[in-house]
């Protein structure tokens, strides 16, 4: 069994996927703002730190790394204010493009520092970096920069045995996207008839990462939108 850094591991699909890893015997690395993950198991470790801050990031990393390293990455914390050409402010753009882009980054350096070869990394992008979505100006900006790093990411870590993918959700039953008020409306909307579950999503970061059965597809990302989004 391997050792899995995961973002965003205190709700949604970051919880959803820590847990994942959990369940199929993973020591598992939870990263949040918070240090309340939800989840209670001793294989869980909790850093807190806010990942806009690369030097805390890579130290309590480094912290928390045993000699094993690391085997797995989901870069999965995200913010998504709704932004407009005339409602958006510098301090919007700034929070959005540091913790979706910047964030990714920092996390991501802190990570391979400590993976093994034959590991990988999976980046959670969105739908809305495929798709235009109303008042998600910045947002659907910052998804699509998450869709070029993956790409990047892949051709510079190949050689070193690393893998990194991306997945881009749509509608996903999450808190977050419980509090729009909008999951009826979405999930009538979609092809398939419903929102995904966060394990659902959860799934495919298995898939990309510790099931084996993904050791040639790199530099990809899936998307996860019930047939809402192709391409």
């Amino acid at each position: 069994m391997g050792t899995a850094l995961v973002t965003g591991a205190a709700s949604g699909m970051g919880q959803a996927t820590a847990a994942m890893f959990l369940d199929r015997g993973w020591r598992v690395l939870g990263l949040d703002i918070t240090a309340n993950l939800g989840i209670d198991h001793p294989a869980l470790t909790a850093l807190t730190v806010d990942i806009r801050d690369g030097e805390a990031v890579s130290a309590v990393v480094g912290a928390a790394v045993a000699s094993t390293g690391i085997d797995a990455v989901a870069n999965i914390a995200g913010v998504y204010p709704p932004t407009t050409l005339q409602t958006f402010t510098d301090e919007h753009f700034r929070t959005i493009f540091d913790v979706n882009v910047l964030g990714l980054l920092h996390v991501t350096r802190a990570a391979v520092a400590h993976m093994n070869p034959g590991s990988a990394i999976v980046n959670f992008a969105s739908v809305d970096a495929f798709t235009v979505s109303p008042g998600q100006l910045l947002y659907g900006a910052s998804k699509a920069a998450v869709v070029m790093l993956t790409k990047e990411l892949a051709l510079e870590l190949a050689p070193r045995g690393i893998r990194v993918n991306g997945i881009a959700p749509g509608w996903v039953d999450t808190p977050g996207n419980a509090a729009t008020g909008r999951m009826a409306e979405a999930a009538a909307s979609i092809p398939l008839g419903r929102v995904a579950a966060p394990a659902e999503v959860a799934e495919w970061v298995w898939i990309l990462t510790g099931s084996g059965m993904a050791g040639f597809v790199d530099g990809e990302t899936i998307v996860m939108s019930g047939a809402d989004v192709m391409r």
